[in-house]
C-alpha cells in the first residue's frame, strides 16, 4: 500500500519580526498595523528555493537509504531557473542524481499537493520536495503573511510512517491571484470573493469526494491541514464538511508565514511529527482548484529516526528587527556595493560539469590503500607517508561534522551581509577545507566551534541571470 515513508522540512533561521514591516511602512499604508504581530521566515542572502529544498531533503532522508528514492519531483512556483532542470541541481546536491528521473512541478499553489498526488500514484520510492521564496510588493498585505520554508517527503511502497486511504482532485481556472512571465510580484484579487467564490465553492467537494472515497465521514478526522491566510476559511471549510474544529491544525502564521506551493507540506510535516498511531490527516491544497489527500498514521511513526523536521526549525530562529536587510536580501533596493563588489561573475558551464562532484554533490575522496580521507579528490593521496596515485575514490562530505580551524571576518571584501566569514573546517575522520561560513555571528566564532555543511549559493551573475551554488558551513546548532 502507497504511504509516506520519510519526512522532514526545512525553515530559515532568520525571522523578520513583522512589527519591524509595519513600523517602516504604516505611514503609507495603515491598515498593515492590524498585522503587527508574529514573525515570519526569511532566507539569508545566500538561500533560495533550490537550496531550502536541499535543505529539507536531507531533513528527510535522515537514516533513510537514499540509493533507494527512484525519482524526485520537485514543487515551486519560484524556482531559480526557468529553462534548467531545478530539480536536477537537487538531485546533484544529495548525491542521487545518477539513474534517477527528476521533474520540476510550477505554477500553481497547489503544486506541492500535485506533485505528492502524482508520486503517490507511482508506486516506486519517489523524493517530493516543495520550496518557495515568494517576492513581494513592499508594503503590501503580502509581504507580511508570506513566509518563506520547505519540506520533503518519501512516499511508495514499503514500511510507511502514514498510508494513504484517498485522494480527490479538482481543476478550475479560478484566478485568486497570479504572476505572469514578466512580473515580479503577484497580482491578487479581493479577499472576500477569494473566500467565498473559492474556498468555500471548490474545496469543500473535493474533501467530501476524498471522505467518500475513504469510506470516512469528517468526524473521522484527527488533523486537518488547510493552508489560507484569510482568517477562519479553513475553520469554515472544515464545518461545512462536518470535520471537527479542534482537528483543524495551526497555519504557522505567528511563527513561520505562509510558504505558499509548500505550504501544505510544511502543515502536513508538522502534523506527522505529532500525530499518533491511527490518526487520520487531511491535506488540502488550493489554486485553480483543489486537491484534498488522506493519510491513516502507523505504529511505524514512533519508530522514523529523530530529524529536525518543522518543529526543530521553528526553535532554531534568530529575530531579525532590520526591516532595510530583508529588503536588501530580497533585491527590493539597491545597494552601493562598491569597486570590490564590482567584478564579473561569469560562470563557466564546462567548468561547473567536470567539478560538479565537488561543487555540488560535495565529494572529496578516500584512499583505498591507506585510508586517508581528503577534499578536495585529487590524483595524489595527501598522506605523506602514502602519496600513492589513482587510489581515491568519491567520499561524501556533506553530512560529515567539522571544526573550525581558523576563521576570519573580513570586512574589506565585499559581502551582501557583512562581514564575510570564512575559515579552514576540519572534518571528523580526517579532511579539511576553506569554506565560507554562512548563518553565523562573527562575534561568537570560535576555533573548535562545530560546523555542519549546508548547500548556498556562492555567488550570482546579474549580468547573465546565472546562479552558482557551492557548501558553505554553518554553527551545528543552528
Amino acid at each position: 500500500m502507497a504511504g509516506i515513508l520519510a519526512f522532514g522540512a526545512y525553515i530559515p533561521r532568520l525571522r523578520l519580526q513583522r512589527q519591524a514591516a509595519v513600523a517602516a511602512n504604516s505611514w503609507f499604508n495603515p491598515a498593515l498595523k492590524a498585522q503587527a504581530k508574529g514573525e515570519r521566515a526569511i532566507c539569508n542572502w545566500d538561500e533560495d528555493a533550490v537550496t531550502m529544498a536541499v535543505e529539507a531533503a536531507r531533513d528527510c532522508l535522515t537514516s533513510f537509504d537514499r540509493a533507494s528514492v527512484k525519482s524526485l519531483q520537485f514543487a515551486s512556483t519560484t524556482f531559480p531557473f526557468r529553462d534548467r532542470l531545478n530539480a536536477g541541481i537537487v538531485a546533484e546536491a544529495l548525491n542521487i542524481a545518477g539513474g534517477i528521473a527528476a521533474l520540476d512541478v510550477a505554477a500553481t499553489q497547489r503544486a506541492g499537493t500535485s506533485a505528492l498526488m502524482a508520486a503517490l500514484a507511482g508506486g516506486s520510492p519517489t523524493l517530493v520536495v516543495a520550496s518557495e521564496k515568494r517576492r513581494t510588493k513592499t508594503a503590501s498585505p503580502l509581504e507580511l503573511t508570506t513566509g518563506d520554508g520547505a519540506a520533503g517527503l518519501v512516499v511508495g511502497s514499503g514500511k510507511a510512517v502514514a498510508t494513504l486511504l484517498a485522494t480527490a482532485s479538482r481543476t478550475a481556472d479560478f484566478i485568486d491571484h497570479y504572476r505572469s512571465d514578466d512580473q515580479p510580484f503577484d497580482y491578487q484579487w479581493e479577499e472576500r470573493w477569494i473566500r467565498d467564490e473559492g474556498y468555500m465553492k471548490l474545496v469543500p467537494p473535493v474533501v467530501a469526494e476524498a471522505l467518500a472515497k475513504a469510506q470516512l465521514t469528517g468526524a473521522d478526522i484527527t488533523h486537518f491541514c488547510m493552508p489560507c491566510t484569510l482568517p477562519r476559511v479553513a475553520a469554515m471549510v472544515a464545518k461545512t464538511t462536518g470535520i471537527a474544529d479542534t482537528a483543524v491544525r495551526d497555519n504557522l502564521h505567528a511563527t513561520c508565514g505562509e510558504a505558499g506551493a509548500a505550504h501544505a507540506l510544511i502543515m502536513l510535516v508538522h502534523a506527522l511529527e505529532q500525530a499518533k498511531s491511527g490518526d487520520r490527516i487531511m491535506v488540502v491544497g488550493f489554486g485553480q482548484g483543489a486537491d484534498a489527500l488522506i493519510f491513516q498514521v502507523t505504529a511505524d511513526a514512533a519508530k522514523l529516526a529523530p530529524r529536525i523536521a518543522v518543529s526543530g526549525h521553528l526553535k532554531r530562529r534568530k529575530e531579525e528587527t532590520s526591516y532595510s536587510r530583508f529588503l536588501a536580501f530580497n533585491n527590493l533596493v539597491e545597494i552601493e556595493k562598491g569597486m570590490r563588489g564590482d567584478v564579473d561573475k561569469h560562470t563557466a558551464m564546462s567548468s561547473v560539469w567536470r567539478n560538479r562532484a565537488l561543487l555540488t554533490s560535495f565529494l572529496g575522496g578516500h584512499c583505498t590503500k591507506c585510508g586517508t580521507l581528503q577534499i578536495p579528490k585529487s590524483n595524489i593521496c595527501v598522506n605523506p607517508n602514502c602519496n600513492a596515485m589513482h587510489t581515491q575514490e568519491p567520499h561524501p562530505f556533506a553530512d560529515t561534522p567539522g571544526r573550525i580551524n581558523s576563521y576570519t571576518a573580513d570586512r574589506l571584501t565585499f559581502s551582501p551581509s557583512p562581514p564575510a566569514c570564512y575559515g579552514m573546517v576540519q572534518f571528523e575522520g580526517g579532511g579539511r577545507m576553506m569554506l565560507d561560513f554562512t548563518d553565523v555571528d562573527a562575534d561568537t566564532l570560535e576555533v573548535g566551534q562545530p560546523m555542519r555543511m549546508m548547500f548556498r549559493i556562492k555567488d550570482y551573475d546579474a549580468q547573465r541571470g546565472f546562479t552558482r551554488y557551492f557548501w558553505k558551513a554553518a554553527p551545528a546548532n543552528t
